[in-house]
């Protein structure tokens, strides 16, 4: 009979980073509104940005500036935004705490994340939590970026991890349609840019305040 460890299944949680992890809109809004100066183009509240993120900064920007001014755009948002990170990004409650715990449980943790690899590395090294996590994948580095799955479907594989064995934690809508697709169960926090009206409507396995009720969550699940 084989005992041990060999007995644990492998378990994961995967995050979503921006609205789920940390709070980085500050330096997205400056980063947006620096381009649209720059363009010549009127600047937008940080209501209306904070709206229109989550399909990583070309589709941001697109939104703002149209398919022409598109590359142009991007340049200037791209080289604001390595700047702005450093003083614009910062955990939301709970969550430098929440991974801790958690990898003491024994989870793996993986983030999946329509940001550029670049971006993410610099908001991680800046918090000083890369380590913390088993792998991470942005939509540079996949396919097809969030809502399809295959961020999340290949962080399952190259952890070699069961689909009923990893929850999927997100802030928007996309994080929702990005779950289900997978077939992985999804848990939706409320501290993003998608309304708790929005995300109810799309019925994921939980919803939650902040991000800190998570461990009690994931507990009565994964005792």
């Amino acid at each position: 009979m084989v005992k041990g460890n060999s007995q644990q299944p492998r378990r994961a949680i995967i995050f979503d980073l921006d609205g789920t992890l940390v709070d980085a809109y500050a330096a997205v809004v400056a980063s947006v509104n620096h381009t649209l100066k720059s363009l010549g183009l009127p600047t937008k509240s940080a209501l209306v940005i904070k709206r229109a993120v989550g399909g990583g900064d070309r589709h941001l920007m697109v939104q703002f500036v149209g398919e022409d001014l598109a590359v142009k755009a991007i340049r200037l948002y791209r080289f604001h935004h390595a700047q702005a990170l450093i003083k614009g990004v910062k955990f939301l409650p709970g969550a430098k705490q929440l991974l801790v715990q958690l990898k003491a449980q024994g989870f793996l943790l993986a983030i999946a994340s329509n940001r550029p690899t670049r971006f993410t590395k610099i908001i991680l090294a800046v918090l000083g939590v890369r380590d913390s996590f088993d792998m991470v994948l942005c939509a540079d580095k996949a396919p097809k970026p969030k809502p399809y799955p295959d961020m999340l479907l290949m962080i399952a594989k190259r952890l070699n991890l069961q689909k009923k064995n990893i929850i999927y934690v997100g802030d928007m809508t996309i994080d929702v349609h990005t779950g289900r697709r997978a077939g992985i169960k999804t848990i939706a926090v409320v501290t993003g840019s998608s309304t708790r009206k929005e995300l109810k409507a799309l019925k994921p396995e939980a919803i939650i305040a902040r991000i800190s009720q998570l461990k009690a969550l994931i507990n009565k699940s994964h005792p």
